[in-house]
């Protein structure tokens, strides 16, 4: 899921676009998930458009 949405729109980030996505990668991957499908409230930090790009799922083969 994390890789997915990486491939999908780290070609139009800038610095702090980057910045934003390494500081998730030091999250559990449990809490990510449960970010990106809205079964947990996002933190703060991490409450921007990045945060609503991944939980468009847009990324996500089926």
């Amino acid at each position: 899921m994390i890789g997915g949405y990486f491939d999908r729109y780290h070609h139009h980030w800038d610095d702090a676009g980057f910045a934003w996505f390494e500081r998730l990668l030091d999250e559990d991957d449990v809490d990510v998930m449960a970010w990106a499908l809205r079964t947990q409230a996002v933190p703060p930090e991490y409450d921007n458009v990045h945060m609503q790009k991944m939980q468009k799922l847009d990324y996500v083969r089926i």
